[in-house]
């Protein structure tokens, strides 16, 4: 994941001061298999120049066509190479007493049925594979087979040493699929001894029952079988996690010693019957996914974001010809990320005193990975996220020209997943590209405060929720080059007034070239270009209502004299006289508002008859407390508690809202006249008194 390649710069256009132009992958842009870290089931070669997820055939063994595999010891255990959702996996349940590595399922993957897992003395409950595809595929076939030659160390062939007995199960992402003591915090806390074995005895029963278990759905258990192949049939389904475990059968007796207080698994005394080559999965179709992890690319200098923008067509296969689908359910869901240097990780290491120091991930790919509960010099400390040099994902855009709204950078990584809801459907991507700019500034940081308090005693922004507050806030660039810039825009979540613009040193108040006043932001013109020459210091006042839980005043530098892109403002120091060095709210300690309030109806009286007057009926509220945008519906009920009507009414977050309702139900029907109470509900998982507000409706 840290190779990185220099820029494909595609000139786009060119302005008076600045150019914007796009980086490409596809088309005309990097090729598409000489950009990815990652992928799954990814097809380059049917469609040259582009990608699609690869359609399974149902003849040909799915298993060899996923790359890098990942083989546990014990799943749980963080992995420094392995990415969930983009490396497939298997596993044998281990037993805590080490062993032959091969035992993890290394040799029942790789497609060679000449390699395989020796026949062991091993408990029944030992013999226990659990197999993840990464992604979800269109699956309907489970196989294994014995191995072509060789002889056991009794002289049998192993080509007729059959599986006497065993179960097959299959499960979607909704299943728990660790084995053994899944880790409430991410895989280091484990069920163990004072020698750092798990031990299953000292599991709780839940994580027993759920670990060394079938998944929910059985398609295959078998108490006698004799051949030497098996094929497990089952209807069509997206299934990520295979299950295969042996059985207790009768055939088994000699070789084992059975112990009625062990649940029948018995003690063995020669090796188990049964020998696998290897494993088959069989599908027919695309998988739910087929996912495309780019490295991280090197852009060679900072700059600007703007939009994502893509060229796809939809898909689909029908009468074994590939045709245009534009209603198919299939779509791409794309995620950037923007950093500073070449990689998004940090790596630490405990030390004597059991804190962690970081360390480069060349040392930490020496150290020990932790399998204690205690942590100990020379351990690998659980690996973490570099925030401060590279930002999060971004929101996934699923539409071709969306804003990414990520702050600047040097480096960019892409996440692409080609999504499908249909066997045979599918997405071909052909390019995309993301606008690119060079920085307005070299690096320009706000922070924000209460007018009234610009040195808040903990440093934190405090305010009352859906109150009127007075806000300082203070903007500080720097250059070294760039063309500068003439005007910001403060996202202020609710619609502001604007009180004032201070700029010099010191601050003293001038006129803006102008002031917009937008219903969730602030944009103001300065009467001056800020550039290295002309570098005066910043503040804007405003007023707004919070109405979040937390609410961060984000911004972005413009410049109106050309097409340059946005320039994000960053949260810093800004200035001395504030002390956040934050942009962001929080409501007040110990407030708990209701999420609806001021919840009011354009009319008492709803008359839908045709005649323009109180046709319609607009109900107004505010929503508190939500830190996303929830499903909103609106509620009809009769005087005597039933519901006459409900209508889903979208996503919305807090602030102010409106709804608009005709006086039908969701079928269409025009309620009979009589008076009814209305509530607006939210799908969230705060509680929340519900509101009746009356409403006649007369024609």
């Amino acid at each position: 994941m840290r190779d990185v390649w220099l820029l494909v710069l595609v000139l786009a256009a060119t302005v008076s001061h600045a150019q914007i132009e796009k980086w490409q992958i596809g088309g005309s842009g990097l090729a598409w298999d000489q950009g990815d870290s990652l992928q799954v089931l990814v097809d380059f070669v049917n469609v040259p120049g582009s990608i699609q997820p690869r359609y399974l055939q149902p003849d040909q063994n799915l298993l060899p066509l996923l790359e890098n595999w990942q083989f546990w010891r014990v799943p749980g255990v963080r992995n420094l190479s392995y990415i969930d959702g983009y490396m497939p996996r298997v596993w044998k349940r281990w037993n805590g007493r080490g062993g032959d590595p091969t035992q993890s399922g290394v040799l029942l993957v790789d497609a060679d049925s000449t390699t395989y897992n020796a026949p062991r003395s091993e408990g029944i409950q030992d013999q226990f594979y659990t197999i993840d595809t990464a992604v979800p595929v269109p699956a309907q076939q489970f196989g294994f087979y014995t191995p072509p030659q060789g002889f056991r160390s009794d002289g049998t062939p192993l080509n007729t040493d059959a599986t006497p007995a065993f179960d097959v199960s299959i499960g979607d992402e909704s299943e728990p699929v660790v084995t053994g003591p899944a880790s409430k915090a991410g895989g280091e806390d484990f069920c163990t001894s004072n020698i750092g074995v798990w031990l299953l005895e000292n599991c709780p029963e839940s994580w027993r029952s759920a670990g060394y278990a079938p998944f929910q759905q059985v398609v295959a258990s078998v108490a006698e079988n004799l051949d030497p192949t098996v094929h497990v049939d089952f209807p069509r389904q997206y299934v990520r996690y295979f299950r295969w475990r042996r059985q207790l059968s009768v055939l088994d007796e000699e070789a084992v010693d059975i112990c009625p207080t062990c649940g029948g698994a018995g003690v063995q005394a020669h090796a188990l019957k049964g020998s696998i080559g290897g494993f088959e999965i069989f599908a027919e179709g695309v998988p739910q996914r087929a996912v495309y992890l780019s490295r991280i690319v090197d852009l060679g200098q900072a700059v600007n974001f703007g939009r994502l923008h893509w060229s796809a067509t939809p898909l689909r296969l029908e009468n074994g010809a590939v045709v245009e689908a534009p209603d198919a359910q299939v779509w791409l869901k794309a995620e950037v990320r923007i950093g500073r240097d070449d990689d998004p990780a940090t790596y630490n290491e405990f030390t004597d005193l059991g804190r962690e120091k970081e360390v480069s991930r060349e040392h930490y790919e020496s150290l020990t990975p932790q399998f204690t509960r205690d942590p100990q010099p020379g351990l690998r400390a659980p690996i973490g996220y570099d925030s401060d040099n590279w930002s999060f994902w971004s929101v996934p855009a699923t539409k071709s020209g969306e804003h990414l709204r990520l702050r600047s950078g040097s480096y960019l990584q892409l996440n692409l997943s080609l999504e499908s809801r249909d066997f045979d459907a599918w997405i071909r991507l052909d390019s995309l590209w993301i606008e690119i700019a060079p920085l307005l500034a070299e690096e320009v940081v706000a922070e924000v405060a209460r007018l009234d308090d610009l040195q808040p005693v903990r440093g934190i922004v405090e305010v009352e929720l859906g109150q009127w507050t007075e806000f300082a806030y203070q903007v500080r660039a720097e250059f070294t080059d760039g063309a500068g810039f003439d005007a910001l825009h403060i996202n202020t979540g609710s619609r502001p007034t604007f009180r004032g613009l201070e700029m010099g040193t010191p601050l003293s108040a001038v006129v803006p070239a102008l002031v917009l006043e937008e219903e969730d932001g602030l944009t103001i013109h300065l009467n001056e270009r800020i550039t290295r020459a002309n570098n005066a210091p910043i503040r804007v006042v405003f007023a707004s209502k919070v109405f979040e839980l937390s609410h961060t005043f984000t911004g972005e530098l413009l410049d109106t004299d050309s097409e340059s892109l946005p320039q994000p403002i960053a949260p810093g120091d800004a200035s001395a006289a504030i002390s956040t060095s934050s942009l962001r709210v929080l409501g007040a300690a110990g407030e708990s508002p209701d999420l609806i309030q001021a919840l009011a109806l354009s009319t008492p009286v709803l008359t839908p008859n045709g005649d323009g007057v109180h046709d319609r009926l607009d109900i107004s509220y505010a929503l508190f407390r939500l830190p996303d945008p929830v499903p909103v519906a609106l509620e009809v009920y009769a005087l005597d508690g039933r519901s006459v009507a409900r209508l889903d009414k979208g996503f919305q977050g807090a602030g102010p809202q409106q709804l608009a309702w005709d006086g039908r139900d969701e079928a269409g029907r025009l309620l009979p006249p009589g008076l009814y109470l209305l509530s607006v509900s939210l799908q969230t998982e705060f509680a929340q008194a519900r509101q009746l507000l009356p409403l006649g409706i007369a024609y």
